[in-house]
């Protein structure tokens, strides 16, 4: 069953569960909702947000996610998440509502503050902008940037990126007089990786290994657990990635101050687990469960969708930051 989340493009999925649009050459001044004015069109270079504007949409999305998180319902916060983050959260809340179809029992209201609006100058759709906040929730020293994305002006905002990183890799961003910020380009050919190619390197690099990310847990390490775990007395694993592109899975990069950027990007895989005859895979997993479709007999299929922040620089290797990954379906066969 799908739903139109905000600003998500359709996708086909699989059996196993679950920016660039053309635009009138011609520039439009019209007045939005909330009195702003906002330049509609693909000519003018303009900061993507005002800062009122994006202070509300941090808001308005807080709330409709302690909304969907208070009775575990995707649908009340299905208009302000898109792309990775409304795979990773309307996951979460599936298997939230089979498991406590009268809500969350654990709920506690997440609450964001000191936020600092980090917004681009651009022309034209898909336009964002981000919010570096702190919360009530994990540690306390924690920043939670948040990746607001509108791919045209009859949407709202939506989140379509979170990550929690440590005070310390937060980068500093490049702005010019007025604050703003510089956006990168899909194609940026001047940074190590780009953009675009970012998903598709990661892929490659989980499969086959190199040198195009720096090693860490993310990388190194979490490749190599993948070996050591792909075949075990009685049980193979089988791993199947692919990287997310398009719509609200658009990766989306900010120019710092060293020359590199801050580039977001989603990725999607399975997990295939398989066992030999008279073996029992024991599934205890109450979120496995309650996303679960047919039956175990011999396999179970995981699928998740995961969102990654990485420092993309000027030349050398990609460094990460931050990978946040959620449930998505499984399948037993």
């Amino acid at each position: 069953m799908s739903r139109d989340r905000g600003d998500r493009s359709p996708r086909t999925r699989r059996d196993v569960g679950r920016f660039a649009l053309a635009t009138a050459a011609a520039t439009v001044l019209s007045m939005t909702a909330s009195g702003c004015v906002v330049v509609h069109g693909e000519r003018e270079i303009v900061p993507t947000a005002t800062r009122a504007e994006a202070a509300r949409a941090l808001k308005d999305f807080t709330a409709a996610y302690n909304k969907a998180d208070k009775a575990y319902d995707r649908s009340l916060d299905a208009d302000r998440v898109t792309g990775a983050l409304a795979d990773i959260d309307g996951g979460k809340l599936e298997a939230g509502h089979k498991n406590n179809p009268g809500g969350n029992p654990s709920h506690v209201p997440l609450t964001l503050t000191n936020a600092k609006f980090t917004i681009p100058e651009k022309a034209g759709w898909p336009r964002w902008f981000l919010a570096d906040t702190r919360a009530n929730k994990g540690s306390a020293d924690a920043h939670w940037l948040l990746l607001f994305t509108r791919s045209d002006p009859g949407r709202v905002w939506a989140v379509s990126y979170l990550t929690i990183l440590a005070a310390g890799d937060v980068p500093t961003f490049k702005k010019d007089e007025n604050g703003w910020a510089e956006p990168v380009t899909a194609d940026d050919a001047a940074l190590a990786v780009p953009p675009r190619g970012l998903g598709p390197a990661y892929v490659t690099y989980l499969k086959s290994g190199g040198d195009t990310f720096a090693p860490g847990p993310h990388t190194s390490q979490w490749r190599n657990a993948r070996l050591k775990n792909a075949s075990r007395p009685g049980l193979a694993r089988q791993y199947i990635d692919e990287p997310l592109t398009g719509g609200g899975y658009a990766p989306v990069g900010l120019r710092t101050a060293d020359g590199g950027a801050l580039v977001f990007f989603a990725t999607h895989r399975y997990e295939r687990q398989t066992v030999a005859k008279g073996v029992n895979i024991d599934v205890t997993d109450p979120n496995i469960k309650a996303l679960l479709t047919g039956e175990v007999k011999q396999s179970l299929t995981l699928e998740f969708v995961s969102n990654q922040a990485v420092l993309d620089p000027a030349k050398g290797q990609v460094k990460f930051l931050s990978r946040v990954e959620g449930l998505t379906g499984a399948k037993g066969d």
